[in-house]
Formats: structure tokens, C-alpha cells, sequence
């Protein structure tokens, strides 16, 4: 079992008279995939900013662990807080929210420059990230020019450009379809828990969360169901017994 990257205990978040986190306790190991899930205004996209530093709660913390032991996120300033997401969270949302602006290696390069790196040596990491999302040769391309899948890619090199240890992921999949998602989670998944950092995703698809070695329900602001989908997997029957046939 690994060590927890991130542990909350007992959040509270309230928008006015509207309850969006109820005495949300978890942990999530280093290295894991763990996908959110719940209905609008469930909670979801609340524990996920609250994970990442974004909002503060009402009530309770949430710990991050470094080097130098447990880092309280939710006691932190804004801006110790902000350079907490720059150096050591990497983001992915919906619609990328990236630069239309700009080039794709400029975007990338961009998350870099924010932590003081020189143009050329973030633009040369950002190449080396677009080449690994197989965008070499599109670097020079703005964002309007790309397809969505390669927005969303573009979104993941600048997630990861910087080294951060754990990615939040917003709805990576939402504005795209069935088979760009798949290689877009293909993508995602390869470049974090398969490289040894943690994933945490906000999704409404069921087959991306599925892609994800646990599943956390939210209800109301509350967890009502917390689950390992190898463990449900391999408490599934085979097809060979549902059909009576044997290997």
C-alpha cells in the first residue's frame, strides 16, 4: 500500500444557504487513479478545487505531502497557494482553457515561464511534451488549428510540463467524442499513473471513471460510495461462465 499523497478530513463548503461539501473525509495514494463522480451540484467539481488548492473550505483541511512532511494546502495564503499550483499541480479541463492566442509549444512553454524558466529552455521542455503527445510538428499551429483531441493533448503538456506530482482533470473528455476520449484517456492515464503520479478526474462518463483504478461517488456533498474497479472487476463473472462455455 502507498502513502497518501493527499488526505482531507471532515470538509465543509457552503455557497450561501447551498450545501456543496458535507464532512468529506479521503485519502488518495500516491501514483493512483481516481475518478469523482456524482451528479450536477453533487459536490464534485468542489472537492476537486478544494484538493487543488483553489477554494478554501468552510471547515476542515486538506493535506498534501512533500519532502519535508504534510503540507496544510487549506491553510496556505493565496499566493503561497497559487505557487503550490504552479509548481507542483498540474490542471486539464473541459475545453482546455487554453491560449487561442497563442501557439501550441507557447501555451505549453508558458506554464513554465510562470515559474521562472527562460523562453528557450521552456520552449525546448514543451517541445519534448508535445513530441510525447504525439503532436511533433504542430508546435507552431494556434489552438483554432488544432482538432479537439489535440487541444485536449496540448492541455496535457502543459499539465505536465512543470513535473507536478498529481493532476486534477475537470471533464477531460466532456466536449469530445467517443473515440477521441478514449485515446485522449489513453494519453492522460500514460503520462500520470502509468509514469508513477496521481490522477484525480471530475467525470459524468461512466466509461472514462471506469478507466480509473477507484471510483468516489459524491451525494449531496457527501461520499455514499468509494470503490476499486479491479476489485469489482475481478469480482465480475467471465463470459465463458455466463455462457456455460470453458476455456
Amino acid at each position: 500500500m502507498k502513502p497518501n499523497i493527499l488526505d482531507t478530513h471532515l470538509l465543509y463548503k457552503n455557497y450561501g444557504p447551498s450545501v456543496a461539501l458535507d464532512g468529506v473525509s479521503l485519502g488518495i495514494e500516491a501514483g493512483d487513479a481516481v475518478a469523482i463522480m456524482g451528479a450536477s451540484g453533487s459536490g464534485k467539481t468542489t472537492l476537486l478545487h478544494c484538493l487543488a488548492g483553489i477554494i478554501r473550505p468552510d471547515g476542515g483541511h486538506v493535506d498534501f505531502a512533500t519532502a519535508q512532511g504534510p503540507l496544510r494546502v487549506s491553510s496556505l495564503s493565496e499566493s503561497r497557494r497559487s505557487q503550490l499550483r504552479r509548481e507542483s499541480f498540474g490542471f486539464v479541463f473541459q475545453q482546455g482553457l487554453l491560449i487561442p492566442e497563442l501557439t501550441a509549444i507557447e501555451n505549453v512553454a508558458i506554464a513554465l515561464m510562470l515559474t521562472g524558466a527562460p523562453r528557450p529552455a521552456a520552449e525546448q521542455s514543451a517541445a519534448a511534451w508535445l513530441a510525447a503527445m504525439g503532436l511533433q510538428g504542430l508546435e507552431a499551429r494556434r489552438i483554432g488549428e488544432l482538432s479537439g483531441g489535440q487541444a485536449q493533448r496540448v492541455a496535457i503538456a502543459r499539465a505536465q510540463v512543470t513535473g507536478a506530482s498529481v493532476i486534477f482533470a475537470d471533464e477531460p473528455t466532456g466536449a469530445l467524442d467517443s473515440a477521441t476520449s478514449n485515446e485522449v484517456m489513453d494519453v492522460l492515464l500514460d503520462s500520470t499513473v502509468r509514469s508513477s503520479k496521481t490522477l484525480v478526474l471530475v467525470t459524468h462518463d461512466q466509461s472514462v471513471a471506469d478507466q480509473c483504478r477507484r471510483i468516489i461517488q459524491l451525494r449531496d456533498g457527501r461520499i455514499v460510495s468509494d470503490s476499486d474497479t479491479a476489485t469489482a472487476d475481478a469480482n465480475r463473472p467471465d463470459q465463458a461462465s455466463l455462457t456455460g462455455r470453458t476455456q
